[in-house]
C-alpha cells in the first residue's frame, strides 16, 4: 500500500511563507526530451495539459501529465 502526498493548507496566521507551486511543464512539437525510463526522444504531439506523444527512436510513448520523469533538453 502506498501513501499519496497530501499538502497541508496554509494558515493565514502562520509565520511561515506559503509554499509556491512549481510552474507547469510546457512542451512543444519538436522539443528534444529525456525520460528516466525510455531515454532520449523528440515530442511529436502535444495534448495541452493532458499528455505528450514522444518518439524514442524505435517506439512511441504517450506520457501523461504531470510529466514527473520527462525533462526538456
Amino acid at each position: 500500500m502506498t501513501k499519496t502526498a497530501v499538502t497541508k493548507a496554509h494558515l493565514p496566521t502562520s509565520p511561515f511563507k506559503a509554499p509556491v507551486a512549481p510552474p507547469a511543464k510546457r512542451f512543444a512539437v519538436g522539443d528534444r526530451v529525456t525520460h528516466d525510463v525510455f531515454g532520449l526522444g523528440r515530442v511529436t504531439t502535444v495534448e495541452d495539459g493532458i499528455a505528450v506523444l514522444v518518439d524514442f527512436g524505435g517506439m512511441q510513448e504517450r506520457i501523461t501529465s504531470p510529466y514527473a520523469k520527462l525533462t526538456v533538453l
